[in-house]
């Protein structure tokens, strides 16, 4: 189960990492929007997603189902803050499913490369090449018209999925800076990642107060078959989506769960307007899901394009280097 950097993965496990993020991903958007629509305390939710992952990595490393490593404190000061800012993206983006429909809710999600840039630029990095820009320009211009037409408007909805693009892209950007997870096995990810967030997120439902709430209702649900079903779906896919991302950034690359991720939202976007309601269709908030969409698929085209470019050079690097 344990999963460390392979330098010459095979294709079909590469491609098995990437077929893999983008079902548990696409999965997990539907069945948490389901279980937001009839148990509404999202903290409460990603809480007990974590404290499950925590605690079956733990059960499987006691039990030598897995060889992650024991917990090392040093370790765990280097990624506290990328678990902060994680557990933050996914905990914003729970509360915006509550009132923002599917196709919207991905739609303002691909606004991460556009904040991405614009922190890249504001810390000093070169400027990005004229595709890139353009197509994230179109993706945001996308969001604008979509929103527009959005009969559904709510506006708590789309603050907290803002908020969460925010702490995705401080997320993707600490990770790079850092290398924080460089070393490690994607269980032994998720474990520091779960295992670090719950001090934060216990602080959290209690300061909302959603607890003892929460805990009432889901006790008082318990006894419901069908929201039962839903909710182990919900642990079992949190679980399944944490593992398949880290594996695919291993096996693969940052940029190819990017990509994986945005043809996934090709598909949901498509599937939101048909399960789970929700979505009043109208032209311009269709026209703006489509330009949203292409300039999604313009942005992975042009990041491939350029990683075409530097992979050549650095194998000439290495050959020469090898000579």
């Amino acid at each position: 189960m344990d999963v460390l950097p392979d330098p010459h993965p095979t294709p079909l496990f590469s491609l098995i990492a990437a077929l893999s993020y983008g079902v548990a991903s696409m999965a997990m958007v539907f069945i948490n929007k389901a279980i937001l629509m009839q148990y509404s305390y999202s903290m409460t939710l990603l809480t007990v997603q974590q404290l499950a992952t925590a605690l079956l990595i733990h059960f499987g490393r006691t039990t030598g189902f897995t060889k992650a490593k024991p917990l090392n404190m040093d370790t765990a000061k280097k990624l506290l803050w990328v678990s902060l800012f994680y557990n933050a993206n996914v905990a914003f983006a729970l509360a915006s499913l509550k009132g923002v429909n599917i196709p919207m809710y991905i739609a303002i999600k691909r606004l991460t490369p556009l904040a991405v840039l614009v922190t890249g630029f504001l810390s000093g990095k070169k400027t990005p090449s004229t595709q890139v820009s353009l197509s994230v320009l179109l993706t945001a211009a996308g969001v604008v018209i979509a929103a527009l037409g959005d009969f559904s408007f709510d506006l708590f909805g789309y603050s907290m999925a803002l908020i969460s693009v925010f702490f995705q892209t401080m997320y993707l950007v600490l990770v790079e800076k850092s290398g924080a997870e460089d070393g490690l096995s994607s269980v032994e990810i998720m474990f520091y990642n779960s295992f670090l967030s719950l001090p934060f997120l216990l602080f959290l439902i209690i300061a909302t107060r959603e607890v003892p709430e929460s805990l009432s209702l889901l006790f008082a649900k318990s006894s419901s078959l069908s929201f039962m079903v839903i909710l182990v779906a919900s642990l079992i896919m949190g679980i399944a989506l944490n593992f398949t991302m880290f594996l695919c950034t291993i096996v693969n690359s940052a940029l190819t769960t990017t990509i994986v991720g945005v043809l996934k939202g090709v598909i949901s976007t498509t599937l939101g307007f048909v399960l789970l309601g929700g979505v009043e269709v109208h032209g311009l908030n269709v026209s703006g899901l489509i330009i949203n969409t292409a300039g999604g698929v313009w942005y992975s085209f042009a990041k491939y394009q350029e990683k075409k470019k530097i992979l050549p050079k650095t194998s000439l690097d290495v050959e020469a280097y090898r000579k």
